[in-house]
């Protein structure tokens, strides 16, 4: 499952964050690495941005971005 597709309510961690290396590391550098806990807030209603809580900061994550990031 990814980011994009999480619930809006729910926490995940992240397993895997996938994508080249200058974008996995843009990603890395917003605080979304491997093991680290998401917490959904919100999502637009066209479904870009989504609004996540992560390391005790909200953060808007385009879709496309979300989509890179793999979560249980």
């Amino acid at each position: 499952m990814t980011l994009k597709d999480a619930e809006v309510g729910s926490t995940v961690v992240v397993t895997k964050i996938e994508g080249d290396g200058a974008y996995k590391r843009r990603i890395m550098d917003m605080g979304i690495t491997k093991g680290s806990e998401i917490y959904i807030r919100k999502v637009a209603p066209l479904g870009d941005p989504v609004e996540i809580t992560v390391r005790g900061y909200e953060l808007s994550v385009r879709k496309n971005d979300a989509e890179c990031v793999q979560v249980k």
